[in-house]
């Protein structure tokens, strides 16, 4: 299988503290992974590095083949990654222009994304949301609105940190649902998680961050 993502040598510091120093990082095309690791082993930050919201160091960067640099974060990537945070920020707007905004800000015409946005809310179980201002809505249902949000850019590479941490019951079972049909989709996606369930979906490969390394399982 083809290597979407290829990083060597990726470290972060804060300060006098290394976090961690990386030697490879491989992500491979169309593959699901789960990133787990003790609390404060950098699991957050790795997600956030890839995203471009943390600044780190990195000899080698290279997304489909092609070499690039982490910073500044290039369009390559900013085009090709989405990043979904455990408390999705959402606007004070409505959900359904909330899912399409990533779509209006590309360019694209209204009647495109209101056709994209109806078939992800019908996705991710939240059409009859579609009016609500986003405070109104429960925690499993920002989840997937903002699951919903990051499907529409259609991604190589999705990030999720901890997509069901907060949620219990039939909001946490309605997200784990979600994932294997977004891995269908063909994008490579990472979750950080402690959540077996999610660890144990069919085709997702375990990555644990400890002491600063990688280790595939």
């Amino acid at each position: 299988m083809s290597a979407l993502l290829v990083i060597e040598q990726l470290r972060k510091r804060f300060g006098e503290r290394t976090l961690f120093d990386i030697d490879r990082f491989t992500i491979a095309a169309a593959s699901a992974y789960a990133l787990t690791g003790v609390n404060g082993a950098g699991k957050s930050t790795l997600l956030r590095i890839l995203a471009g919201l943390e600044p780190a160091q990195a000899a080698v960067v290279r997304f489909n083949g092609q070499a690039l640099a982490l910073s500044p974060y290039p369009a390559a990537l900013r085009h090709a990654v989405a990043y979904v945070h455990q408390h999705p920020i959402m606007f004070s707007t409505s959900v359904a222009h909330n899912i399409g905004y990533g779509l209006l800000a590309r360019g694209l015409g209204r009647q495109q994304v209101q056709s994209a946005v109806d078939e992800a809310m019908a996705w991710a179980g939240v059409e009859h949301l579609r009016g609500s201002d986003p405070v109104s809505l429960s925690g499993g249902e920002k989840q997937r609105v903002a699951l919903a949000r990051a499907r529409v850019l259609r991604p190589r590479l999705l990030l999720l940190d901890e997509p069901t941490s907060n949620l219990d019951g039939a909001a946490r079972e309605q997200v784990i649902a979600l994932i294997p049909t977004l891995i269908a989709t063909g994008c490579s996606v990472v979750m950080a998680c402690h959540d077996p369930d999610l660890i144990g979906l069919p085709g997702v490969q375990r990555i644990k961050l400890r002491d600063g390394q990688i280790e595939f399982r």
